[in-house]
């Protein structure tokens, strides 16, 4: 298992924007609670699962089986 930045620079570069102005919580999501920081807690429990394999929410990371 491996967790990688999105391979595309574009996203990351705009994922990283809106994480710097919402402070370090995930761009995507709405409410700024401590689940949502990133690296939020939904992706957290799917790098947990280990049948998952793809990207969190926003894209900005991958993971690897």
């Amino acid at each position: 298992m491996k967790v990688v930045l999105n391979p595309d620079n574009e996203v990351v570069q705009r994922i990283r924007e809106g994480l710097a102005k919402k402070d370090g919580y995930c761009p995507c999501k709405l409410g700024k609670l401590e689940e949502n920081k990133c690296m939020c807690q939904e992706f957290k429990d799917q790098i947990a699962d280990e049948n998952f394999e793809g990207f969190c929410h926003c894209r900005l990371y991958l993971k690897i089986k």
